[in-house]
Order: C-alpha cells, then structure tokens, then sequence
C-alpha cells in the first residue's frame, strides 16, 4: 500500500477561525451578539502573531428583524484569505418592540465594541468598513453618512469612535416610505410600519425620512467612499434608487462606485463572484492603497 505525503501548513496560511456568539452589549436586558471571522493564527497568540488588518462589519438583511449569522458567512470567508478581519452583527429585532433608531444604534456601538477589542482579533482599528444588504444595507448607509452623530452613540464603549473609511451597499432601501409602498400588498408590511415607526402614524413620515439615506446627504460633510449594487429587477425595493442616492453623493463630492446587476431580483439571483471580486477591489483599494 502507498502512503501519501502532503506537507505540514507551519504559518496556518489560508486557514479562517470563526469566533461565534460573542456579546458585544446588552440593550433592554437583551445580549447583542456578533460573530468575527479572523485567521487561524489568531487562536494561538503566543505561538504566532497575526498583524493588525482592516476589519469589514456586515449587516444581512432581515427586513429590520434580528440578522441571521450563518446567511452569508461561507461567501465571507474569501475575505478573510484576502487579507480582512470580518465581523457579522446582529441588532434588536424590530418586531420585539424595537424601533427606529435601535438597529442602528446597535450596529455602531458593534463598531465601538470591535475598536476597543481590535488588538483581541487583529483588528486594525483604523481601517474598518461596512457591508450591508437589504436592510441592513440601509443600516450601513446610515452608519456611513451619521458617523460619530451623538444621536445615534450609546453609554457603551463611548469613547471610541463608530465613523467608517468604506461602505458597500446591496439592494438598500435608501427611500424607506417609498419601499414600504412598492411592497405595499407584502403580508406584514403594515405590522412591521408600528415596529419600525411607532403608534402615532403622525410621526412617520418625520422617521422614514430620518431612516432613509437618500435624505441624510448635507453639502459641506466629509464622506467615506461608498460602492452600491442594485438588481434592476428587484421586486422589494425599487433599483432607481440606487441611481438617485449615486447622483445625490456624487453631487456633495462623495467618491462612490455604483453597479448595476442586470435582470437580478432581491438577493436570489442577484449574487455571483463578480459581486465578491468587485467589493474586494473596492475595499483594497480603500483601505489598503
């Protein structure tokens, strides 16, 4: 019988840990919890050292509800072997009673929280972006375009800033009344309008346009570059959008990339690796130039 032989992986080259359930804070007795994908070498710190690298935030889509973890973490991997930290975050579900501006308000103390404990998971604390999709796209814009806003930082970890150098939007509701009337006749569509908004409907339009990105862009305020995608099919929120929000920060001098995916509906078809080259593309050339 032949024995194969297959060489030893002394540095743990291209091998990727996941970190999972790591609590981050605690928001009305409730634990916030966030996952963080980092090298191998990272879970034997005296044996090796891992250098500090940029640190990509993603917020799946979960129509302001609670995030699902695992949704896209096998695609994030590849990031990991190029080079980043990744951390998939979770915040309140909408539906518990949590409204506007909690997911938010989540999402940047998460960011609070992985500066504080950016030398635990090489994390260089001044290369961090965020990636979203649906409507946790919506939080990253906002994250995006509030950076350090008072009104949206937390007791938790104030000392640390929640600004971003990068964001990658997918299929972002940046018109959120808009969104919510082209998906009018969606069971629960009006259900999650009370969550989100509150009980006095006279409030609402105030809030969704508080909520929506397309009308937080002021003139005079320094942005962080900003890549969007959109399918052009997308049966949840409209692709035109995408093409306003583009033309509303490049009009205030934002840098921003825009990616129109042909014929691709609401997550579904819309993924593929030209999605994934062209955010790594993005991302190295931001935070690694």
């Amino acid at each position: 019988m032949a024995i194969h032989e297959i060489k030893n992986n002394p540095t743990l080259s291209g091998q990727v840990r996941l970190i999972e359930n790591v609590v981050y804070a605690a928001a009305d007795g409730q634990a916030l919890k966030l996952e963080v994908l980092t090298p191998w070498t990272q879970r034997y710190p005296q044996e090796y050292t891992t250098e500090p690298r940029p640190l990509i935030v993603f917020v799946q889509g979960s129509s302001w509800r609670l995030p699902t973890f695992g949704e896209k973490i096998p695609q994030l991997v590849q990031f990991v072997k190029n080079g980043y930290i990744v951390a998939t975050v979770q915040h309140r579900n909408s539906l518990d009673g949590h409204p506007f501006p909690a997911f938010l308000d989540d999402v940047k103390t998460a960011i609070r929280f992985l500066r504080v404990n950016a030398k635990k998971y090489a994390i260089d604390p001044e290369r961090v972006a965020i990636w979203g999709t649906s409507s946790g796209a919506n939080a990253a814009m906002l994250v995006g375009l509030t950076g350090d806003d008072p009104k949206y930082k937390t007791a938790d970890y104030d000392d640390q800033s929640d600004a971003v150098s990068a964001v990658v939007s997918c299929f972002a509701p940046m018109d959120v009344e808009e969104t919510f009337k082209y998906t009018d006749k969606v069971p629960g569509n009006d259900i999650l309008k009370y969550c989100l908004f509150g009980m006095d409907k006279k409030k609402w339009p105030e809030i969704m346009h508080e909520m929506s990105p397309l009308y937080r862009v002021v003139e005079g305020k320094q942005y962080p570059p900003f890549q969007l995608f959109h399918g052009d099919a997308d049966k949840v929120v409209p692709y035109h959008q995408m093409e306003e929000m583009a033309q509303k920060l490049e009009s205030v001098g934002a840098e921003v990339e825009a990616y129109r995916v042909t014929n691709a509906n609401h997550e579904r078809d819309f993924w593929s690796q030209a999605i994934y080259d062209n955010v790594l593309a993005f991302l190295d050339k931001v935070l690694k130039s």
